[in-house]
């Protein structure tokens, strides 16, 4: 009996791609380690709010976490890219809750740094496919 070229039923889906906006060297490298244990295929990371907005409208995507404060630049320019091409979005910030994010963009979630590899496993499921 030949074998079946069906994919089996337990193939592991696509990996998401995620752009990863964080300046901070050490904790880019930390965040790609933890979205690659988990299945992702990470996007950049980059360090610069112009680089990552050239990755937000130009690459498929599945989600991002962007640090709201990139080398003193405030990321919302990406955010609304990706809010408007209907892709998930994380705020990652070191600062409490007091910084101020632009109203249509307050429903997006927010993770405080230090983070763990389950809160960053937790909002990655919630992320939905994109495409």
């Amino acid at each position: 009996m030949p074998i079946s070229a069906t994919t089996p039923p337990h193939a592991p889906k696509a990996a998401r791609r995620i752009l990863v906006v964080e300046d901070e060297t050490l904790v880019a490298m930390d965040l790609e380690d933890m979205l690659v244990s988990i299945g992702c295929e990470v996007v950049g990371p980059v360090a610069k709010v112009a680089r990552g907005l050239v990755l937000a409208r130009e690459e498929p995507l599945d989600g991002a976490i962007l640090d709201i404060n990139v080398a003193g630049e405030l990321v919302y320019p990406i955010a609304e890219v990706l809010d408007a091409r209907g892709i998930a979005l994380v705020f990652a910030s070191g600062y409490d809750r007091g910084l101020s994010v632009p109203a249509h963009l307050a429903d997006y979630p927010r993770i405080r740094k230090p983070y763990t590899i389950q809160d960053i496993e937790r909002l990655i499921d919630g992320f939905t496919r994109s495409g």
